[in-house]
């Protein structure tokens, strides 16, 4: 059996919810098509957030961002989409979604959309300057 594109976006509890702390992801491999061309469009996805009770679980994200494969989107629509339903599945603290496209026309386009829960600030950024010089390590 074939794993197929689906846009259900999967989630599993927070093991961490009592903390703010941050996941990264890079999707290099995101595809969709020129909707008014029908050429592939290109881009790598880097997917940012803090969550609140639920993460989203990564097989389900791929099997998602599979699903554009063969959509006409343009690329704004595309990204604040792909937000859009993340933040419905997850309701995450805070969560940014940035598409880097690449070149079509001469012209690289970068899409940036950004969800903040209500009432929700970041902690205070801590500087570790010079942490490794600190510790004392020696080659």
């Amino acid at each position: 059996m074939s794993t197929q594109p689906n846009k259900t976006l999967e989630t599993f509890p927070n093991p961490a919810a009592h903390r703010d702390f941050h996941i990264h992801m890079q999707i290099p491999e995101f595809t969709c098509l020129c909707p008014k061309t029908g050429q592939p469009d290109f881009a790598t996805l880097t997917l940012d957030y803090i969550p609140d009770q639920l993460c989203v679980e990564l097989k389900s994200l791929k099997l998602y961002i599979w699903s554009f494969r063969n959509e006409g989107c343009f690329h704004e629509a595309v990204t604040n989409r792909i937000l859009d339903d993340l933040v419905a599945a997850l309701q995450p603290r805070f969560m940014r979604l940035t598409a880097r496209f690449f070149v079509r026309g001469g012209i690289f386009t970068n899409v940036v959309a950004e969800h903040r829960q209500a009432g929700w600030q970041p902690a205070p950024v801590v500087a570790l300057e010079n942490f490794e010089q600190n510790l004392n390590i020696r080659d």
